[in-house]
């Protein structure tokens, strides 16, 4: 039984404390958060759980395995550094840290002491995703041409990071899971609309050294919320919508078709296909309950998350030059 201690009550932390407790194979036994009425909340539903509003009675407690930490960006680096230090696997809350620096630090540490360090990509563990990633693996949508996400809503205006580093990121992880290509390049720009906050709205253009390439739209100040994906392939193109309820993924035979042949020249090159839609049958497993059964899992039996230090490297890294080139109003920075 792998015994967690949970960092951070607020607005994510009850997710992960209810799957930690309900996933076979984990308990979890101390949660700490500096507001005391949120502890109360706690123990009106976990009467058995401990409570404490300091970190360190966590990293002390022989008793904790492993530590899950759903605090604010900038507490990052300094609870996961204590817990491994302490000997605890580490889950984090996306992002892994707040610049790639203390990342590659974290990760050379978990190394170091043969830890789990894994981040909490929640959207890489959903089944849609996930479906998309066999598809894409399965060559069933031929080569890769683009990679467009949108990610907008009214709200929930962050102050401690922009919109990149709080949306951006959840298309960043899935993109960095599903293509087989890497980011080698980005372009961002965007704005604040709100006197001496973050930007709120922002849109990163990525380039790979494959011919394809991905673009980002993030706003936290639309009157609707979308969560709109599009994969276009050589042979068929996938929908994916996060709010849909039941057709989250939807696979399209449509796309074109060039022609090569020299009678060719005097007629259109591109020609259109248009067939079938259809739309995978998702199992309905709750995202956060796989990640937790793969973070025991992983602790377990030594294995590498698929969601590992090393992939939170990457996004940071990602995000990291994303924000460079918004500074620099759209210039392209390569990316680590």
């Amino acid at each position: 039984m792998i015994k967690v201690g949970v960092i951070g009550y607020g607005y994510w932390g009850p997710n992960l404390v209810r799957n930690f407790m309900e996933a076979q194979g984990s308990t979890v036994v101390s949660v700490c958060d500096q507001r005391s009425q949120r502890l109360v909340q706690l123990k009106t539903r976990y009467p058995t759980v401990k409570t404490v509003d300091n970190s360190s009675s966590l990293f002390q407690d022989p008793e904790i395995d492993a530590i899950v930490i759903a605090t604010p960006v900038s507490s990052h680096f300094e609870l996961a550094m204590a817990a491994l230090q302490a000997d605890k696997h580490v889950l984090v809350e996306k992002p892994l840290a707040a610049n790639s620096d203390q990342a590659t630090r974290l990760v050379e540490e978990a190394a170091r002491r043969n830890k789990v360090l894994m981040v909490d990509h929640t959207f890489v563990y959903t089944s849609a995703v996930r479906k998309i990633r066999e598809l894409i693996t399965a060559n069933a949508l031929g080569d890769i041409y683009y990679y467009d996400a949108v990610r907008v809503n009214l709200g929930l205006f962050q102050h401690d990071v922009n919109v990149i580093w709080d949306l951006a990121i959840h298309d960043l992880s899935i993109m960095d899971y599903v293509l087989p290509s890497k980011a080698i390049a980005v372009s961002a720009t965007g704005i604040s609309n709100v006197p001496g906050q973050p930007e709120n709205v922002a849109y990163i253009t990525l380039f790979f050294e494959a011919p394809q390439i991905a673009h980002v739209h993030v706003n936290w100040l639309t009157p609707v919320k979308v969560r709109h994906t599009l994969i276009g392939g050589s042979e068929k193109m996938i929908l994916y919508d996060d709010l849909e309820p039941s057709e989250k993924v939807k696979i399209y035979d449509k796309g074109i078709t060039v022609s090569q042949s020299p009678e060719a020249v005097y007629e259109m090159l591109v020609s259109y296909r248009s067939g079938d839609m259809w739309a995978p049958r998702l199992d309905t497993t709750e995202a956060l309950h796989r990640e937790a059964l793969h973070f025991i899992d992983c602790i377990e039996n030594n294995k590498q998350p698929e969601t590992d230090g090393h992939a939170g490297l990457r996004l940071v890294r990602i995000v990291e030059a994303a924000e460079k080139s918004l500074r620099g109003r759209g210039q392209l920075v390569e990316i680590e």
